[in-house]
């Protein structure tokens, strides 16, 4: 594990900031991710600039490097001409890239605790044609959980310190990812996408949340990848449907525009809304799509001015 105290350990202790987006931050440092593997071929094609992307977040401020493995599947890489052994390496590497960044940070000088959290994305990320956020993609709780579990086995044999499963728009994939996680021996945090106060595919968070409340292996539950102004209701929803530590991590508030493939708006994260989820009950806070190192450093500096 990355640090004498446990993930969950820190989750009862105090708040834990969380990173921001990995491809904006890969962006920022020049790298083309118009791939359908998105930041996940940079696994194979550049590594280093994954670990110096984790490494940026560690020095800012981030307690958790959750790494580049969101898009990376069997299925995905396969329709590159990647075998299944070659995929399993990557998405083990992407687990020890986050490690090496986090060694690093203590070599120069972070001295406090660093955990790393496997990424799996939802099933729609693997399809590459934004139906993550849509969800209803006609498979059956059984089929996804098929699709789920031996990218999570690879997972998780890597150690992290914690997997997350993470911007799932559906209630029918949260549960089976609620199954392909057991016996895994690796805790979890279950995030769903949102618009509003239900998931993409509409249902309401009620319901979202509550099968989270009994899997011993899901450690905290919230949203990311959605607008700030959803942050706050759903997490206070979450806090009192599931008992549970809550993660929160959105976008900046910005908008994509697909015609025009351009971010379009201005960011609404702001100080005031991280210390309002704070008190709705978020224990994981950071930020997703267009978040980058400094507004990591004002979370940071925001829930632990001491730091």
């Amino acid at each position: 594990m990355s640090s004498t105290v446990s993930f969950t350990e820190a989750l009862a202790a105090a708040p834990v900031v969380l990173d921001g987006g990995m491809s904006n931050q890969l962006a920022a440092a020049g790298h083309d991710l118009s791939d359908e593997l998105w930041s996940a071929r940079l696994l194979a094609e550049r590594p280093d600039a994954i670990a110096e992307a984790h490494l940026a977040y560690f020095e800012a401020g981030a307690d958790v490097a959750i790494t580049a493995s969101y898009q990376a599947t069997f299925e995905g890489f396969a329709r590159r001409g990647t075998g299944r052994a070659e995929t399993a390496r990557l998405l083990t590497l992407s687990v020890e890239l986050a490690r090496r960044a986090a060694g690093q940070a203590r070599d120069k000088g972070v001295t406090r605790p660093l955990w790393v959290a496997a990424s799996a994305g939802p099933y729609g990320a693997m399809l590459a044609d934004g139906s993550e956020y849509r969800g209803r993609y006609g498979l059956s709780v059984a089929e996804l959980e098929r699709f789920h579990r031996p990218r999570l086995e690879v997972l998780a044999a890597a150690r992290p310190d914690v997997l997350a499963l993470e911007t799932v728009p559906d209630a029918d994939e949260a549960a089976a990812l609620l199954r392909a996680v057991r016996g895994l021996g690796v805790p979890a945090w279950l995030s769903y996408t949102v618009d509003g106060d239900r998931t993409r595919a509409g249902q309401p968070l009620e319901e979202a949340f509550a099968p989270a409340a009994d899997a011993d292996e899901i450690v905290a539950v919230g949203v990311n990848c959605c607008a700030p102004e959803d942050v706050e209701g759903a997490v206070a929803t979450a806090a009192r449907v599931t008992g549970k530590p809550v993660v929160a991590y959105p976008n900046s508030g910005e908008t994509w525009d697909a015609r025009a493939r351009a971010w379009t708006g201005r960011s609404t994260l702001s100080t005031d809304r991280v210390l309002a989820w704070e008190r709705a009950g978020a224990r994981l806070i950071g930020g997703c799509c267009r978040v980058g190192p400094d507004v990591i450093a004002r979370i940071g500096g925001t829930l632990r001015p001491a730091r």
